[in-house]
């Protein structure tokens, strides 16, 4: 039996300020995986591939998100929106990161400042996560966090990226956009299977049907953003 005295316990509110909700983060640096789990009654998968956001949302129960699948951030009271991401042992992120889903119709007139990726990337609370695949998950462990708010040059970049792809998908282009697109950003199909269609603008202005789409950040950009982070706070 697991001695839980040690652990973090779930939480039963949400964070009142950002430091309380660091205080929870760094209070998970170190915990495997499934000893929170069990803490928490819940059932650890043997494979992460087959089960996408389960380390995410395990780690939200013990922050307090409350969210859930609502377009804001996930600690919407503090404006910071929580990201997990699973490193290589030398801090390589091993995937891209999703932001949100993007819709392809009435984009006309609306600007970065007015987006959602804009909302969901104002703040970033990254939770680390041990990547490796030889490691069962039970056994993966939690790194230190780190609050991130884009500098001005990062904000440039992932705006210009926005900006490009907005402009492709208000002028028919979407089923042009590949995941070459971008420096930061990346635009790819984001839907369960090939049935869940969704409308978009076509070649010639008509009304198309089509695979949703989603933002995502690159892994390039990750790795830069949490290794300066990293060097900013030690």
């Amino acid at each position: 039996m697991t001695d839980y005295l040690q652990l973090p316990q779930v939480a039963q509110t949400p964070p009142a300020s950002t430091a309380e909700l660091l205080h929870r983060a760094r209070a998970l640096a170190g915990m495997p995986l499934g000893w929170l789990a069990e803490n928490a009654g819940w059932v650890t998968p043997l494979n992460l591939v087959r089960a996408k956001g389960w380390s995410g949302q395990l780690i939200e129960l013990y922050l307090g998100a409350s969210a859930g699948s609502k377009p804001e951030q996930d600690f919407p009271e503090l404006g910071i929106e929580l990201k997990t991401i699973p490193l290589t042992p030398e801090g390589k992120p091993l995937e891209t990161t999703f932001v949100c889903v993007t819709p392809l119709t009435g984009l006309n007139g609306i600007s970065w400042e007015q987006s959602n990726v804009r909302n969901k990337l104002r703040q970033v609370l990254w939770v680390p996560l041990d990547g490796r695949r030889e490691i069962p998950p039970a056994e993966r462990c939690l790194g230190m966090p780190v609050l991130w708010t884009p500098t001005a040059a990062q904000d440039a970049l992932l705006k210009a990226d926005w900006e490009e792809i907005t402009e492709m998908i208000v002028m028919g282009q979407v089923q042009s956009i590949t995941a070459r697109h971008g420096q930061a950003l990346q635009l790819r199909p984001k839907a369960a299977n090939s049935k869940a269609l969704t409308a978009a603008i076509g070649p010639n202005g008509e009304r198309i049907e089509t695979l949703p789409r989603g933002y995502y950040l690159k892994t390039s950009f990750t790795q830069a953003l949490l290794q300066d982070a990293l060097q900013q706070a030690y």
